[in-house]
């Protein structure tokens, strides 16, 4: 795609603005669709699915802090000058075109494409057919922007596919794609892997777990617990796991207090075999994958660790790379910690729902990636370009 210079990416991005609040009404509309076709047996699915007023002021201002934003092209990341002449300069490019697979988030059609597009990137977006007609509204008024602007609606493509349609684009694609997003469970993640002809960039599972270390502060600790797994169940950021230090004062009684908080805000609690002891009336794992599961539900683990060290092999073992956080009041094992669980965030004393672009200053976010190439995190509109070496002679040539 032609570079477009700041001003008319900005443009489109205000227009966008103005239609999305014009048309409050055609986009509540075509959602309410989507929300009756839906099985709200999955209600973390269906609280992902829905956009109200507030949702529509939140995609409004997810564009306007982008088009706030410094454009992220064509920036110098560094200069030198060889001794033979030859002037080198290191800049950002835009990838090309991008995909994105996702599932039941009209917001991610906002997100994802105003990240692309400002980073002047074509975006292909694949949503999930319990969105179709909240994300069709959506492209069209993207459509509308572009039009405004003179630009071509292929920009930004929404891909009407099924899951069989998409697999074969994927694996013979009819045009030229540069990454590949895909946002969803492990098989569509390995599918999207094994037949990619391009860079894949994985937003992977949460399954987030949080360690209570001997020395913590255990108010705290029962706070941010109660926040990370039942502030939003539906989202990646949300706590799974929670791992009591053996060696805590009162280990029984704080275990008691903690299940019977969590069974008061209505989440239902399996314990390991060590927990079992104390917390006699729940139900303990019968399968060890479960420490592998992300829940998105009401659901939590209750788990025993003797060391600090045995709560980071736990973590490592079976977290989905996302987030993790130490509680404790003792900052160099909050740093030990940190420095070797392998996560994308790693906490001490806060809740993992602060894994968010909007939460940890980035803004918008096209995803949450647990890849470590090229990032790792909240991909913001920095994260949407690649680089381009820009190399100057005079007649050169290397003997």
């Amino acid at each position: 795609m032609k570079l477009l210079n700041t001003d008319i990416k900005n443009k489109v991005l205000a227009d966008m603005e103005h239609i999305l609040d014009q048309n409050r009404e055609a986009l509540l509309q075509a959602n309410q669709k989507d929300l009756d076709a839906f099985d709200r047996d999955d209600q973390a699915l269906y609280d992902r699915l829905v956009v109200n007023q507030k949702k529509i002021d939140q995609m409004i201002q997810a564009v306007r802090e982008v088009r706030w934003q410094e454009d992220p092209v064509n920036k110098e990341i560094s200069t030198r000058e060889l001794d033979n002449g030859l002037k080198i300069i290191n800049k950002t490019a835009p990838f090309g075109t991008i995909m994105i697979i996702y599932e039941s988030r009209p917001d991610v059609t906002i997100e994802a494409a105003v990240l692309a597009f400002k980073a002047n990137n074509k975006i292909l977006l694949k949503g999930g057919k319990e969105a179709y007609h909240s994300n069709k509204a959506l492209v069209k008024f993207w459509h509308e922007a572009l039009a405004k602007n003179d630009l071509p609606s292929d920009f930004i493509q929404f891909m009407e596919m099924d899951r069989k349609q998409t697999q074969a684009f994927l694996k013979n694609p009819d045009q030229q794609l540069d990454l590949i997003v895909p946002r969803g469970g492990e098989r569509l993640i390995n599918f999207v892997k094994e037949h990619a002809k391009c860079a894949v960039l994985v937003s992977g599972r949460g399954n987030n777990f949080l360690y209570v270390h001997k020395e913590a502060d255990w108010q705290k600790s029962l706070e941010v617990i109660v926040n990370a797994k039942t502030h939003k169940i539906s989202a990646c950021n949300a706590l799974d796991k929670v791992l009591i230090d053996t060696r805590i004062e009162d280990y029984k009684g704080k275990l008691n207090e903690l299940k019977q908080l969590l069974s008061n805000k209505g989440v239902s609690i399996l314990v390991d075999g060590k927990v079992k002891e104390t917390l006699k009336d729940e139900e303990v794992i019968s399968d060890q994958s479960v420490w592998k599961e992300e829940f998105l539900a009401m659901k939590c683990v209750i788990g025993a660790v003797d060391t600090l060290d045995e709560a980071i092999q736990r973590i490592n073992e079976n977290s989905g790379g996302h987030s993790a956080t130490i509680m404790t009041q003792n900052n160099s094992v909050a740093q030990t910690f940190m420095e070797n669980v392998d996560c994308a965030a790693v906490y001490q004393n806060a809740s993992t729902r602060f894994t968010d672009g909007g939460q940890m200053g980035v803004g918008a976010e096209l995803a949450i990636s647990t890849d470590k190439l090229h990032h790792r995190g909240p991909l913001g509109l920095k994260q949407l370009v690649t680089n381009k070496y820009y190399v100057f002679g005079d007649g050169q040539i290397r003997v």
